[in-house]
């Protein structure tokens, strides 16, 4: 690594325990330390993938893996209009499964997130730990509070563009159209991110995610990927947000505290029914979502579902309109951006209607 590059990173890393010192309360310095230490050894650990690709003790299929990686990264800011910069061409080797840990917390009778607001990110659902020990432990605090909580691993996750950020060995779990999509995913939150309204940024994302998996095949002459999986997922996730819907009138309906815990348990449970009925009707023989509904459910472990789906449709129209031109589309995010809060989520519901509407009408004319 250059004396330029270290002297770059230890600034940025300086800035961001100097914010910490300036939000001043010891639990906001012990957490902002653990995340600077976290980063740095991310930025020291980082190895150039040209460089390991050169290395003949490598791997032949980390290699293989890496390398196509490579060739997505290039296709992203080539044919994508994703950002050019160094994230995503250097690799570390975690030596553990993920690279932070999340906890995700909201109250006993509600299904709002407390927010966690950062300098950087604004406002989101979660904190973030480079430590499980860490994470359990805050988790420990805030249950002991009464609030309902909820830890998961994330195997990626970008810095916005204030470091290069690498591919890391938890990603390479997912298969090669998941990996080389993340870095799509990743880069477009280095390009359009706003501050504190988490379900804009990952929609946009996702969009970009997913429609650019569909260039990258074409671009290598493959087919597109078989939407069964995407369709089993989207309906699960209709069958959760069903859920949270549900808990949320009854938390609204006035009863006492002893009456609204028996009704929540009786909610959570009608809801492993459904889902069971579910899957043996529509996906028989697929399990993957057993194990997530047989663990304990509360509050705090519905949270992250939607955040990245719930504008998608919309984002798909505009890109619609802009004709598949990538610059023009990213244009018009932008403008969205610039908006009001209020205004931005009533353009993009309207654009919702508009795709939903856009949807029926073709699926008319197919079934005539």
């Amino acid at each position: 690594m250059s004396v330029a590059i270290v002297q770059q990173v230890f600034r940025r890393l300086i800035a961001v325990m100097a914010v910490s010192l300036l939000l001043g309360a010891c639990g906001s310095l012990r957490y902002y330390a653990q995340a600077a230490h976290g980063q740095a050894e991310l930025v020291w650990r980082q190895r150039k993938v040209s460089t390991i690709l050169r290395d003949p003790a490598t791997d032949p299929t980390l290699a293989a893996r890496l390398r196509l990686a490579l060739k997505a990264r290039q296709f992203a800011s080539q044919r994508l209009g994703l950002p050019d910069n160094r994230s995503y061409t250097g690799y570390v080797d975690l030596h553990r499964p993920y690279v932070v840990w999340n906890v995700f917390a909201a109250p006993r009778f509600s299904v709002a997130a407390i927010p966690q607001c950062f300098p950087i990110a604004g406002c989101v659902a979660y904190r973030g730990y480079f430590s499980e020990a860490a994470a359990n432990a805050d988790a420990a605090r805030l249950k002991a509070r009464g609030d309902d909580v909820w830890v998961g691993g994330v195997p990626a996750y970008s810095t916005l563009g204030w470091f290069a950020d690498p591919i890391l060995s938890s990603m390479l779990r997912w298969d090669d159209d998941e990996l080389d999509s993340t870095i799509f995913h990743e880069l477009a939150h280095q390009l359009i991110y706003l501050k504190g309204d988490t379900a804009f940024n990952e929609s946009f994302a996702t969009f970009v995610q997913k429609q650019g998996l569909r260039e990258w095949r074409k671009s290598r002459g493959l087919p597109p990927r078989s939407g069964q999986s995407q369709a089993m997922a989207t309906g699960f996730t209709r069958l959760v947000l069903d859920l949270r819907d549900r808990l949320k009138a009854l938390y609204a309906s006035g009863k006492d505290s002893a009456a609204m815990a028996v009704a929540k348990q009786g909610e959570i449970e009608a809801f492993r029914q459904r889902y069971r009925q579910w899957q043996q009707r529509e996906w028989p023989g697929d399990h993957r979502y057993d194990a997530w509904v047989a663990r304990p459910l509360n509050n705090a472990r519905l949270l992250p579902f939607g955040l990245y789906d719930e504008f998608r449709p919309a984002f798909a129209l505009l890109f619609e309109r802009a004709k598949g031109n990538w610059s023009v589309f990213y244009a018009r995010v932008r403008a969205l951006a610039r908006l009001p809060a209020a205004e931005r989520k009533r353009q993009l519901q309207h654009l919702l209607k508009e795709r939903e509407g856009a949807l029926a009408a073709c699926g008319a004319r197919s079934s005539g």
